[in-house]
């Protein structure tokens, strides 16, 4: 979803208290170092004054004094530096330490958003939403193959639904493993309610652990931003935008739930495409069938599919049905333990 007025409010009064807290900071280690050297605090007080002289002297087109007072803020300089030096303080000891050293915690570097600025907003959007409780419960620690089978064999690949996961899951390992050197994109396919999403979420939460930049969209949701950005010329709406075709990890989830028209099918096609030449990997999971894609869609979507993404299909019961019976099945054996 896109970022609203208070959220962007949000990201920038927290910008402001980074900058306080950097200022504070400085100014703390300024005043321990001058309790340390006063000579130090009455070079600085000299570098000052003759800093302003010279502003000055400038403004007048003084040339002569302004070169007397260059090479005097010249020796006072060196002094400070040879001063420093015997108090084992940094050359950068008197400067504001950021957060993000490339925006310097302001949140734009040239008029445009910094990448600090983006992963905030992203991460401001997972927090709203409750998407980082939804990971707290759904990743690799606590995924579980005890709800497929291993004597129900797909006909057309001659494995099990547990060996079919497993292979799954080792390749979403391989996935994260290698996130940082190889492009890739993953197509989770099969019937509803066998994992697709939740191996989504594992790879989600690996990677936002480790400060990638990762935006998980239903199709609908996705759609809903590409109309608004499009018709309603929503601003927010065009921040995430741009978001959604540079984030390091795109998920779509669901595609197919969503009303299709010829508008959907263009926007879906260029933004796999973008990704793609962009080398921005995607995941996309669907209960669709391969052919599906090609009727509802383009063929294409179906090239770009086929071609750049690793064909994951799980197979298997309905597991969210599968836990309720076992749930079912636990309280019937208390009751009547109990009973007993």
């Amino acid at each position: 979803m896109p970022l609203n007025n208070s959220q962007y409010d949000e990201i920038f009064r927290s910008y402001d208290a980074k900058q306080l807290k950097a200022q504070h900071q400085l100014e703390e280690r300024t005043k321990a170092a001058y309790e340390r050297s006063p000579e130090l605090k009455a070079l600085d007080a000299s570098i000052a004054e003759i800093s302003v002289a010279s502003a000055r002297r400038l403004l007048d087109g003084d040339s002569s004094a302004l070169t007397e007072l260059k090479a005097e803020l010249k020796n006072l300089r060196a002094r400070k530096e040879v001063l420093m030096k015997e108090l084992s303080l940094p050359e950068n000891y008197f400067e504001p330490v950021y957060e993000c050293p490339d925006c310097k915690d302001t949140g734009y570097i040239g008029g445009k958003p910094c990448h600090c600025f983006k992963q905030q907003a992203i991460d401001l959007i997972y927090t709203q939403s409750n998407i980082k409780d939804i990971l707290t419960k759904e990743n690799f620690s606590t995924l579980s193959l005890d709800y497929y089978s291993d004597s129900n064999v797909n006909p057309a690949t001659g494995l099990t639904s547990l060996a079919t996961a497993k292979a799954a899951v080792a390749r979403c390992h391989e996935f994260v493993d290698q996130f940082d050197n190889t492009f890739a994109n993953l197509y989770f396919f099969g019937d509803t309610g066998i994992g697709k999403t939740f191996l989504s979420n594992c790879i989600a939460k690996e990677l936002i652990d480790s400060a990638y930049s990762v935006i998980y969209f239903t199709a609908f949701e996705l759609f809903d931003i590409f109309a608004k950005s499009r018709f309603d010329k929503d601003t927010l709406a065009d921040t995430m935008y741009g978001y959604i075709f540079d984030c390091d990890l795109l998920i779509i989830d669901d595609l197919g739930t969503e009303l299709t028209n010829s508008f959907i099918a263009s926007q879906l096609f260029l933004c796999l495409n973008e990704r793609l030449l962009k080398k921005r990997s995607t995941i996309i999971s669907t209960n669709l069938s391969l052919e599906s894609i090609v009727e509802i869609y383009s063929e294409r979507i179906f090239s770009r599919i086929t071609s750049n993404y690793t064909m994951l299909r799980l197979t298997g019961d309905d597991i969210r049905i599968k836990k309720k019976l076992m749930n079912m099945e636990e309280q019937t054996c208390y009751i009547e333990k109990n009973e007993i």
